[in-house]
């Protein structure tokens, strides 16, 4: 497997990030690839106002890119979450993980979703969660070949709010997704 070179992102690279997103997910570009949400959302998926609001108001303020060599062109990014629920139990978000179309499938989602795991634990995160639009069936089985496990648990879409996207069709959800990161939790919750 290459090597990949994976750091957090620089401010001045937002509007790049934001490209790179809206590439992979939506749109005909995004067809190139399997990990598309361009079938049943349309519009955009991020911009870098948006970017830049998350990483204002995320603690601490995440977002990892990753690229071939040093100063090198965005591959995929993905942004965590350190989120503290009650009974002081550290979760990590994982979001928006982004491969370019064309590298899809080659072991670069593989190497940043590990990378993110990682940064997770180094903030004393021992679980990971995520959510994926429910109809998304084989990027839900990629997870759950990574060690992720569906919870249940559903949250709505927000069909009403166009900074996510327009959505195509009806019926749309989002499934949660978690994993352990550390011997302290059970790899399945007790709900």
């Amino acid at each position: 497997m290459p090597h990949w070179l994976i750091t957090p992102y620089a401010p001045s690279e937002l509007e790049a990030i934001a490209a790179l997103v809206n590439s992979a997910y939506r749109g005909q570009s995004a067809k190139t690839g399997w990990a598309h949400e361009s079938d049943y959302i349309d519009g955009q998926r991020t911009s870098a106002a948006d970017l830049a609001t998350e990483l204002a108001d995320a603690s601490p303020p995440s977002l990892l890119v990753l690229r071939g060599e040093a100063g090198g062109e965005i591959l995929a990014c993905v942004m965590i979450e350190r989120i503290v629920e009650k009974g002081c139990r550290v979760v990590g978000y994982i979001g928006m993980l982004t491969v370019k179309p064309d590298l899809q499938a080659g072991g670069v989602g593989r190497a940043l979703l590990e990378a993110s795991e990682d940064y997770a634990r180094g903030f004393g995160a021992a679980l990971a969660r995520m959510t994926v639009v429910s109809i998304r069936d084989t990027l839900i089985a990629w997870y759950e070949r990574r060690g992720y496990h569906l919870t249940g648990e559903r949250r709505p879409f927000p069909y009403e709010d166009e900074r996510f996207g327009v959505p195509r069709v009806r019926g749309l959800e989002f499934v949660v997704l978690e994993k352990a990161l550390g011997p302290d939790f059970p790899s399945e919750p007790n709900r």
